[in-house]
């Protein structure tokens, strides 16, 4: 069977479980690799392995493998390389909210710049709380200041909305330990500290062009501020009510937040010889991504310990959750796994090189194009990251492509940006807590992300052009 055959069937039964069948992402996914993985042929499963370099022997042994093994193999594999590191992130951002350091961050961040900058300063507050924390999450942290800055002020409310969801939103798709940009780092072979370093650079650099269309929007849209309904209420920040003496200090806020940053990018550095030797076996140890958000947890969890009228069992009932919502992320990244394993194997890559070699099609556009294409068809981001990762995996080498593999990953963050609408969670959670139409939603957040990828995107094709990294 035609390898692109198998594909448009892993997209159908992935988008059809997603959106016809209301299906779990988890379950969708799993589905597709099943299916997928029945249909295609054995000497397909061996012209791919050989083209990766395996030898005849394995590529048969791979061929020849029951489709249960198959899967178990693939699902933990994934589950080793990305498990630890989400559950730890989910960890740090759920102590980071219910300790009061994202609240200490933001309020400490308005004091020092004033109102006048609170867009800016939102748009950072974002930038930063998007690392560990998902979008959701951090949204429905901040809009109650968006909410009160409006009222103090009596304007410029849709401006405070949109600056809240502007860093975040790039963050959550650029940035690991996010479970997208996570995993598209690991299956691209990528250097999580390089991954970290690019996302924030390109994260900053198309955050200041959302925020400047943030400004024209609420001029050409000026929205009043608005009552939501009272099922957002509970949604609020559980610090929100503390007073500032009751907060952990900035510093303490901030160490869960820099010291994976800063661990995991010395490892880079050290890598690259530019540290010396002491430092550099010390960080080949604290600088793994396992370890260092190991470490994040444990800081964070000192903070919430610390709070004011914190015990040790509201202390294990936050834990408890945060891990709750970090096995159902592990779940659907590693059934991802599953599914672009099962991609692969199929010689889908091989395929589409060939595609785009006939008809001049480079590898980031077709894989921007394949990424927002999944993400408008279904939309999560972090699907349609892993489906279009597994896809184009197999053939995303640096001697292949001509350029670091990080701008693909990079690539593919970006264009999951396009286009959020009416199926996607984060489209209802700013259009529900902020007391938009889905008119006003669709014409500002939806234009407002598509264009931040766009240019994101634009970006990219300019540093691979001057800066290929090889």
């Amino acid at each position: 069977m035609d390898p692109l055959l198998l594909l448009l069937v892993g997209v159908i039964v992935v988008i059809g479980g997603i959106v016809w069948l209301r299906l779990h992402a988890f379950l969708a996914l799993m589905a597709a690799a099943i299916v997928v993985a029945a249909l295609t042929p054995p000497e397909n499963i061996e012209r791919s392995l050989l083209a990766q370099k395996k030898s005849p022997a394995e590529a048969s042994a791979r061929a020849a493998e029951p489709l249960g093994t198959k899967l178990a193999s693939k699902f933990g594999s994934a589950c080793a390389n990305l498990g630890v590191l989400i559950a730890m992130a989910s960890v740090v951002g759920g102590c980071l909210l219910h300790s009061g350091g994202a609240e200490r961050i933001v309020r400490s961040a308005l004091n020092t710049f004033g109102e006048r900058r609170a867009p800016v300063v939102l748009a950072v507050s974002g930038l930063i709380l998007g690392v560990p924390v998902f979008f959701d999450t951090v949204f429905l942290l901040l809009i109650p200041l968006a909410r009160a800055l409006a009222a103090r002020t009596g304007r410029d409310y849709l401006l405070y909305v949109l600056a809240i969801a502007v860093g975040t939103t790039m963050t959550h798709s650029l940035v690991p330990p996010t479970p997208g940009p996570l995993f598209a780092a690991t299956a691209l072979k990528v250097d999580i500290g390089m991954m970290i370093l690019g996302g924030l650079v390109l994260s900053t650099l198309t955050a200041s062009c959302g925020l400047a269309y943030a400004w024209w929007a609420n001029r050409r849209w000026p929205t009043p501020l608005r009552a939501v309904s009272g099922e957002a209420a509970h949604m609020l920040s559980p610090a929100s009510g503390l007073r500032d003496e009751q907060l952990p200090s900035l510093s303490l806020s901030l160490a869960p937040i820099i010291l994976p940053v800063v661990l995991i990018s010395g490892e880079t550095f050290s890598d690259l010889g530019l540290l010396p030797a002491g430092l550099t076996r010390a960080l080949a140890v604290i600088g793994h991504p396992n370890i260092a958000l190991t470490l994040s947890a444990a800081v964070a969890l000192l903070t919430l310990a610390l709070r004011p009228g914190m015990d040790s069992a509201k202390l294990r009932q936050h834990v408890q959750s945060a891990l709750a919502d970090a096995g159902t992320i592990i779940l659907i990244t590693a059934a991802g796994g599953v599914f672009g394993g099962c991609l692969q194997e199929t010689g889908v890559g091989e395929r589409i090189r060939e595609f785009a070699e006939t008809y001049r099609i480079g590898v980031l556009p077709l894989a921007f194009v394949l990424t927002a294409l999944v993400r408008i068809a279904q939309g999560s981001a972090t699907v349609a990251m892993v489906t279009s990762v597994g896809i184009v995996s197999s053939f995303a080498t640096p001697e292949t492509l001509g350029f670091h593999p990080v701008y693909l990953a990079l690539t593919i963050g970006c264009a999951s940006k396009l286009v959020p609408w009416m199926n996607d969670s984060g489209f209802w959670v700013l259009s529900r807590t902020a007391g938009l139409t889905e008119r006003e939603t669709l014409r500002t957040m939806s234009v407002m992300f598509a264009l931040m990828g766009i240019v994101g995107f634009l970006i990219i094709l300019v540093a691979v052009r001057f800066f290929p990294l090889v």
